[in-house]
């Protein structure tokens, strides 16, 4: 009852200021581990939290009600329910995307890709018709580094961001989807132009439960966030290990090199080689050390924060606010750093241009949605 009074005070006097940053911050909401969320046409949202719930609310933070018929999730660590993605025909199929973890056998556990249709009438919102269309092989031990990341391109495909699962040499495996970017047709079956569809042919040893033509790069540690830029090239930030967190412009076929290389270390203090020593590998177009701990990226297009467009916002947790990056062709430099006193786990842009972020629920920060929106408007400059 204290914490709700906390909350609803909270939302009663709303804004939340911070003099370094161009923007008023309102809070909106207050949710119990939020992980993502979808705007829908209508500018009401879904949002994931990591137990296994999916809340529905209204642009000013009303909750209209919780989804049923979400899949079950593996809690726990860093997995549960995870992203949230509308298909590109959402306004005439209703079909939405989920990503979580799923458990398998001998306490293994590996993340999957769900779609169902979303019907917000009647007594109770739900998802029906779930099907899963996508899952990490092999399951493993372990409750870090699932990814899951989820995007549409303007071509209707889906990609999937595949963590490494903490197991660093899957990620050079090509008989597992693990530590890869990831590239399926919206029933998850793969595209016959993908660079590796024909590696079997090249490799004997590839067993039959290979995942190799699903893949679109490799070599990727933790990646946990995806969009693509005005020019259609897609940017992957993604976490390194005790350093090197990394912003990657994505190519077909290429290997971002982990854990060959990196530009941090192991945790326990064994050096990784630097990018700069393996050239045949790609190299990250931007590096952090320290780090900034990315958990999601959002390349912004609206006017409404005019100096902002085109730009690559990335949600920190322990930088604890924003980063916004400029990306010039294929180069990418950091410009700004908004601070927002909590871990940042995700962002989405609004159908104004204004910006929601949500909070992470850990330590003081207090898992709540923010609505982010210019002091006023300027001519960029």
């Amino acid at each position: 009852m204290f914490k709700w009074m906390i909350t609803a005070a909270l939302v009663m006097s709303p804004h939340l200021a911070n003099a370094q940053n161009p923007f008023t911050t309102e809070v909106v909401a207050d949710l119990h581990e939020p992980w993502a969320m979808a705007v829908l046409p209508d500018d009401t949202l879904l949002v994931t939290e990591k137990k296994g719930s999916i809340q529905w609310l209204s642009a000013e933070g009303k909750r209209l009600g919780q989804l049923a018929g979400v899949p079950d999730v593996d809690y726990g660590g860093q997995g549960g329910l995870g992203d949230i993605a509308l298909h590109p025909a959402f306004e005439d199929n209703n079909v939405v995307y989920l990503s979580y973890v799923e458990a398998g056998v001998d306490n293994t556990r590996g993340a999957a890709v769900a779609r169902g249709t979303l019907n917000l009438e009647g007594r109770r919102p739900k998802l029906t018709n779930v099907d899963v269309i996508w899952r990490q092989y092999p399951k493993v031990l372990g409750r870090g580094h699932f990814g899951h990341r989820i995007l549409f391109d303007d071509a209707g495909y889906l990609w999937i961001s595949s963590g490494d699962r903490q197991k660093f040499t899957p990620a050079q495996d090509m008989q597992s989807n693990i530590g890869k970017i990831l590239r399926l047709n919206d029933d998850g079956s793969t595209p016959a132009d993908n660079p590796f569809v024909n590696y079997a042919s090249e490799d004997p040893l590839v067993d039959d439960e290979s995942t190799y033509d699903q893949v679109w790069s490799l070599g990727h540690r933790n990646p946990l966030g995806m969009d693509f830029d005005s020019s259609g090239r897609l940017w992957v930030m993604e976490m390194g290990p005790a350093g090197g967190d990394e912003l990657n412009l994505v190519k077909r076929g290429a290997n971002y090199g982990y854990p060959l290389v990196s530009d941090g270390n192991h945790y326990d203090g064994r050096l990784i080689p630097a990018h700069s020593t393996r050239t045949d590998l790609s190299a990250p177009a931007l590096t952090w050390t320290p780090v900034v701990s990315p958990a999601d990226l959002l390349i912004y297009t609206s006017e409404r924060f005019v100096d902002w467009q085109g730009d690559a916002l990335i949600a920190g947790l322990s930088a604890r606010g924003i980063v916004r990056v400029s990306i010039t062709g294929e180069q990418a430099i950091e410009v700004e750093r908004y601070p927002m006193d909590a871990r940042i786990r995700s962002l989405a842009q609004a159908s104004d241009g204004s910006l929601w972020a949500l909070e992470d629920e850990r330590g003081d920060s207090r898992g709540r949605l923010l609505k982010l929106q210019p002091l006023k408007r300027q001519p960029k400059h």
